[in-house]
């Protein structure tokens, strides 16, 4: 029985046996999650002056089913978290199309960037393959292509990968440095943002009065972003001219572009008071414009974002309960109403990653107590409103290990 099958069958069960959910209202963020984010949010340089400890990957063993399974995991045992999966996960309409790790890099003195490793689901053999040619990659809806840069950012040109043959069909120059990508919803359009140096890069410092402790990398001030290309993906050519976007004191380090729902307008993240916040473009121009209706609840930081059918919105942690002894915890977050903002219901999952459908969605969920004393570890999970069960995916991760052994997964619509 492969993941879906084994995911459908199980939350069928479940689902007939559930009470309806009730609507409730709350929007507090605890302690634990906040913590997570601050990890997570610093091993990419977002705009906070959070330090990232660089740690030393501690090999261990992986499954393998054959030499051949064993020698290509002997090869990547160190480099990559032995929870990341190995087999393609697809359930519903969306698929983990790739995932990454990452990495602190020195560059010149007193400096580094955050560089990024790729597992690519090859649809031939349902497996993740490493390809380590990539600083950034992003898969189109359908998980058969994918736009990539290449290792030195800013990058001048846009490769579109055929993830089946590993090989680059066609390049697309481009006349000012590139640093991220993103996809239309409905594959035509690549949104590529501007950078006028590495969107990652930060200043190299260790402890105060610690000459041994680790290099960190600080996130500096401010950002290099420049604006952005809109991209034709079938013609291979860049459309208009280039758009500057000013970027003012709320943008910081890496702020990609990405489409809204409806790929009217784009959206970028911004630092201000509360954790979250992002603003709206217009196309055209580049300028500031209003949110989409259903989208100005939502939140940069959960990526799941509105249901496939338009009438739910993925919000954050709410409420996290402690277990038995010797039992995780539960963590629960807001689904509300994409119009009002106003709470519907709560759902199983400390982070809300993708939907799978309109009642099920893939998130981050604790594997550990709230007060046990080891820590923040989680895994990857399929959680169903209405359903207080989860249904696991991958294996235990441990955050706690450092950015470099911690995997990151990117979903797309299949």
């Amino acid at each position: 029985m492969n993941v879906e099958e084994l995911v459908q069958d199980t939350l069928r069960d479940l689902a007939d046996e559930q009470p309806p959910a009730r609507p409730g209202l709350a929007d507090r963020v605890l302690v634990a999650r906040r913590r997570r984010r601050t990890r997570r949010v610093a091993a990419v340089a977002v705009a906070t002056a959070a330090v990232v400890a660089v740690t030393v990957a501690v090999p261990q063993l992986v499954e393998g089913s054959g030499r051949d399974d064993d020698r290509r995991a002997a090869q990547v045992r160190s480099q990559r978290d032995p929870s990341a999966p190995r087999k393609g996960i697809a359930v519903g309409q969306t698929v983990l199309a790739t995932y990454y790790t990452q990495k602190l890099v020195a560059k010149g003195k007193g400096e580094g960037v955050v560089e990024r490793t790729y597992w690519l689901l090859d649809p031939r053999t349902n497996t993740y393959r490493e390809d380590g040619r990539w600083s950034y990659v992003a898969v189109a809806p359908g998980a058969r292509t994918a736009a990539v840069l290449e290792r030195d950012l800013p990058a001048n040109r846009i490769g579109l990968l055929d993830l089946a043959t590993g090989e680059v069909e066609r390049w697309i120059p481009v006349e000012r440095g590139i640093g991220g990508l993103a996809y239309s919803s409905d594959g035509s359009q690549l949104v590529a943002t501007t950078y006028d140096e590495h969107p990652d890069l930060g200043e190299r410092v260790q402890t105060e009065g610690e000459k041994d402790s680790p290099l960190t990398l600080v996130q500096r001030n401010g950002t290099t972003r420049t604006g952005f290309f809109l991209v034709d993906v079938a013609g291979g050519t860049v459309v208009g001219p280039w758009r500057e976007v000013e970027a003012g004191r709320d943008v910081w380090g890496r702020a990609d572009f990405a489409f809204t729902r409806d790929d009217a307008r784009l959206y970028a993240r911004v630092v201000g008071g509360q954790d979250g916040l992002e603003k709206f473009y217009d196309l055209s121009d580049g300028d500031q414009v209003e949110p989409p209706a259903d989208e100005k609840h939502l939140r940069w930081d959960v990526p799941a974002r509105l249901s496939p059918n338009g009438e739910l919105a993925a919000l954050g942690l709410t409420k996290e309960v402690d277990g038995k002894p010797g039992e995780p915890g539960k963590s629960y977050s807001s689904i509300r109403d994409p119009r009002t903002g106003a709470e519907i219901t709560k759902v199983r999952g400390g982070h809300l990653l993708a939907w799978a459908d309109d009642r099920r969605l893939f998130a981050w969920e604790r594997t550990t107590g709230l007060n046990d004393g080891d820590g923040y570890k989680d895994r990857l999970v399929m959680v169903t409103i209405g359903s207080d069960t989860i249904v696991p995916l991958s294996g235990e991760r441990d955050p706690d290990d450092g950015f470099e052994r911690t995997w990151e997964p990117v979903f797309v619509t299949r």
